[in-house]
């Protein structure tokens, strides 16, 4: 699976996976912490890509998040689940 789609919604992030999964993931609790502290400018936060080499979802500045991760939150399990199961991203 491959993130193919992402669109920055007021402190949450939609997104569409290559599977067709689609969902929101809340990121309302990382804003505003260490790396994160630049999410409190919502330019910032909404100038969120997915970079292309790593399929990571990124921002300016080298921040980014794992694609894993953000497939097991959308399908509401753990990533340890997600990765035993061979169903990662």
């Amino acid at each position: 699976h491959k993130i193919t789609r992402i669109s920055p919604i007021k402190d949450k992030i939609k997104v569409k996976i290559s599977d067709g999964t689609e969902g929101k993931i809340d990121l309302s609790d990382l804003k505003g912490k260490c790396v994160f502290s630049s999410w409190n400018d919502e330019k910032t936060f909404n100038s969120v890509f997915i970079n292309k080499e790593n399929n990571t979802v990124t921002w300016p500045g080298g921040i980014d998040l794992c694609p894993d991760v953000l497939y097991a939150k959308v399908i509401g399990k753990s990533l340890d689940s997600v990765l035993k199961s061979g169903a990662g991203v």
